[in-house]
């Protein structure tokens, strides 16, 4: 079954190719993101100090879920390479292994995260009337960050063996299930105590602890291109180790974007509840243009990196331009839509609150006609990670939060008549200055002579060398 559909990849249509895989990664990201949107639709209605108090806590949550990005995609790379050449038994112990490094990340900055959350407040400047919220709500996000994590694992594992469909049906069941516990552990029902902002986290730790525990199952069953048993759970250090430093670029690259949204809400939380509150819809919103937008430069990354491998670079180069101009397109016509209709956008998640619907009106009509340069950067970004550019592609982060738009966001909002307003403003310069860098960095060509194929082969060479050392131990 791959071998048709990748050969119609290397030499379809690229557009009907880049529509081919977008479309099912944007609806899984649509239904992953419901979880955030069924916790902002029902804390709405608990006001603004409440909506605050999950916008000070998702950066730094994200934070902690980015390190461990970067060990899950050398994982499920991995796990791709075996499984196209019919490596079952590798496929199963690279599974293993990652689910077992990855679990043990999780659990170790889910319990710093939870000792360090009044710590983290404190640090941040949270208003009191937002503070016993945020406490509840981080330090319950932090339990539940070893669910996360496995799942998460699971659904690249899914992918990596071409089996996308059952991991979508997993998380629409939890999704639904999550719409229905969120009022209940929010308001209160029977013997069911009202938790507040705290009852949203615990409604999605709940659904996420039940899909980890199915995907479990799952893997343990063997029905669905891989099957483990307990002791392929053994630690293997060699693998683990290897993993961790093929991982790490991608880590660095995660956390740093993470970090530098964490350091941004520091920021903006000084300009008080209602500057939060008013970013935190927004942001929300902001979340749900880029699942389209991620979705393409996750199929111009596959497409690039297929055609790579295949010689066809000149056909990789035209994916790249045409994802570009798609993803600037979709997003600028998104962006006009948002802009036109910002007020109705926020009122849907802060209903009755003028305050808050005039102040993250004000955001998005800021930031939203510059969406289209974002757009067009991810994918070119998708073209240099899918070439094996992981260090440009970090440096270009980095570049992007630390050495603009941070310090722009400072500048502005403190050192000018902007205030609050600065922050805005440094977020749509800082997108048209990183898609001119990118757009230099991709016209330069370096991307076209880079090749993964031979360090991956010695990789893996190196790996099952290790591991059937370990099976004869055994």
């Amino acid at each position: 079954m791959a071998q048709p559909s990748s050969q119609n990849l290397l030499e379809g249509p690229i557009l009907r190719s880049l529509l081919t895989l977008a479309l099912p990664i944007a609806a899984a990201n649509i239904l992953q993101a419901a979880y955030q949107l069924n916790d902002a639709f029902w804390v709405g209605r608990l006001g603004g100090a409440a909506v605050a108090a999950v916008s000070v806590t998702t950066p730094v949550v994200f934070l902690t879920i980015a390190v461990g990005a970067g060990l899950a995609i050398a994982g499920s790379t991995l796990i791709a390479q075996y499984f196209g050449a019919r490596n079952q038994e590798m496929v199963n112990h690279i599974a293993a292994q990652t689910l077992l490094m990855i679990v043990i990340v999780s659990a170790v900055l889910g319990t710093l995260g939870f000792l360090a959350t009044p710590a983290l407040l404190r640090l941040m400047g949270v208003a009191p009337e937002v503070y016993a919220g945020a406490l509840g709500f981080m330090r319950m996000s932090f339990v539940g960050l070893v669910f996360n994590f496995f799942f998460f694992m699971f659904q690249s594992i899914m992918r990596g063996v071409g089996e996308a469909r059952f991991p979508v049906l997993i998380v629409l069941g939890t999704v639904i299930l999550n719409f229905a516990l969120n009022p209940l552990f929010i308001f209160g029902w029977g013997p069911v105590p009202a938790m507040g902002v705290m009852g949203a986290a615990v409604a999605t730790v709940g659904t996420q602890s039940l899909a980890a525990a199915i995907a479990l199952g799952v893997l343990l069953r063997g029905k669905h291109g891989v099957h483990l048993a307990w002791r392929d759970f053994r630690p293997d250090f060699a693998y683990i180790k290897r993993a961790f430093f093929l991982g790490l670029p991608a880590s660095v690259e995660q956390s740093a974007r993470a970090l530098g949204l964490t350091v941004l809400t520091f920021l903006i939380t000084s300009f008080g509840t209602l500057t939060v509150a008013a970013y935190g819809v927004g942001s929300t919103i902001l979340q749900v243009v880029m699942i389209p937008a991620m979705g393409l430069s996750m199929a111009v990354s596959t497409l690039v990196g297929q055609n790579i491998g295949a010689g066809n670079i000149g056909r990789a180069a035209q994916i790249g331009r045409l994802g570009a101009w798609l993803g600037f397109g979709i997003l600028s016509g998104v962006g006009v839509i948002v802009f036109l209709f910002a007020p109705a956008l926020v009122g849907f998640f802060v209903p009755g609150d003028a305050q808050v619907i005039a102040a993250g009106s004000v955001f998005l009509r800021t930031v939203a006609l510059s969406w289209g340069f974002l757009g067009a950067q991810l994918c070119m970004t998708g073209v240099l990670r899918a070439s094996g550019n992981m260090v440009m592609t970090m440096l270009l982060t980095l570049m992007s939060q630390w050495v603009l738009q941070f310090p722009l966001s400072y500048v502005l909002s403190k050192h000018t008549a902007m205030g609050a307003r600065g922050i805005w403003w440094a977020i749509p310069i800082t997108y048209v200055v990183t898609v001119l860098v990118t757009l230099a960095v991709y016209a330069r060509g370096d991307w076209k002579r880079k090749r993964l194929t031979e360090p991956e082969e010695e990789l893996t060479d190196q790996v099952t060398a290790e591991i059937l050392s370990s099976e004869g131990r055994r």
